[in-house]
């Protein structure tokens, strides 16, 4: 993979990051499809360490919006009865929680997995160690929030949900204050849902009615990890003219595909070569 020049890792990355699914990528950068595979591999590793490394010590009152988004690998859960035999790692409905600051448009935490208490758990409890400060939390009305924040968070926070009512039934969204003493005016996860939206327009794998859903767990989070790290730091957000990074103090310029290139680079393990070696015997 590394005997690939630069420019062409960025370029695979680029069109990925794009919302390019991998067939469509490899065709368009001339490459094969396990070249795809094996960059979006090394991409998502890498990713997941500059996030964990760079999304760190947020300063300031920061108002996040949490919310989960469905998608699902392999198949869909009604189908997974027909299936003969399902892959190892993961098979049907998978959720990826993700959690947004209002003001700089950052994606602070994210999580892929089930949605239950669980994950909801381990999501707050990334998402405290990111924050400096204490911050106000709106979620929608999942119960296992309540759980989730006050564990992570203990009373440091100002917390509420916005309940909505079930489908069919006219009655206004309802704003209910768990911990402490949120600011109302802005309880409401409309910015996150956004994003939701962002993620299905440039990730294949959650385009619904189509053929380009996950097949393995693995290259799910893969594909995520190199979503995130492009939406924070290689992409101007049009509201705010500058990337969220940027926004939110963590970068000073937009970064580009050559440097995700080099973070995988620097992460690859070095060739495991003799210092010596022996003659061959004449």
């Amino acid at each position: 993979m590394n005997q690939l020049p630069t420019a062409k890792r960025a370029q695979i990355l680029h069109l990925l990051a794009e919302g390019c699914s991998m067939r469509s990528t490899s065709r368009l950068a001339d490459v094969s499809i396990n070249t795809v595979t094996k960059l979006l591999e090394d991409a998502g590793r890498a990713c997941i360490l500059l996030h964990d490394e760079l999304v760190r010590g947020i300063k300031g009152y920061r108002r996040i919006q949490c919310d989960e988004i469905w998608s699902y690998v392999y198949a869909k859960n009604k189908n997974l009865a027909k299936i003969e035999s399902e892959p190892i790692d993961w098979a049907g409905s998978i959720w990826t929680w993700t959690a947004l600051d209002a003001e700089s448009k950052l994606i602070v935490s994210w999580l892929v997995g089930e949605r239950d208490a669980e994950h909801a758990i381990s999501f707050m409890t990334d998402l405290r160690d990111r924050v400096d400060d204490p911050v106000q939390i709106t979620t929608d009305g999942f119960h296992p929030y309540e759980e989730a924040v006050e564990y992570a968070f203990g009373g440091d926070v100002d917390f509420a949900q916005l309940v909505k009512p079930p489908l069919g039934v006219k009655e206004p969204n309802k704003k209910v204050v768990r911990i402490g003493d949120p600011d109302l005016d802005y309880v409401n996860t409309s910015l996150v849902e956004r994003h939701n939206l962002t993620i299905r327009m440039q990730n294949r794998r959650f385009t619904r009615l189509t053929n380009a859903y996950s097949r393995k767990a693995r290259n799910h989070v893969m594909s995520l990890a190199l979503q995130f790290v492009w939406y924070n730091f290689c992409q101007i957000h049009s509201t705010i003219s500058v990337t969220p990074a940027m926004e939110a103090g963590l970068d000073s310029t937009v970064r580009d595909p050559e440097w995700i290139v080099a973070k995988i680079d620097e992460i690859a393990p070095k060739p495991n070569r003799p210092k010596k070696y022996k003659k061959k015997a004449k």
